[in-house]
């Protein structure tokens, strides 16, 4: 028990004074870019789904 207190201690003292934290500008911009890439990822992976969709829905009619 003492060994995991330690540990939290530590890891605790190094999060607050040896991490060095972004600004909060820089963290927003990070945020923006994140949220956009996350959106034409999800559009792209959307507009395949829907291909495959109606090529597998064509196929099946086909036969």
């Amino acid at each position: 028990m003492q060994k995991l207190s330690l540990f939290l201690k530590d890891s605790w003292s190094e999060m607050r004074y040896k991490v060095t934290w972004p600004p909060y500008s820089k963290l927003q911009n990070s945020s923006i870019l994140v949220l956009v890439g996350a959106l034409i990822f999800a559009l792209l992976i959307g507009v395949i789904d829907l291909a495959f969709d109606n090529a597998m829905e064509w196929f099946y009619n086909a036969f």
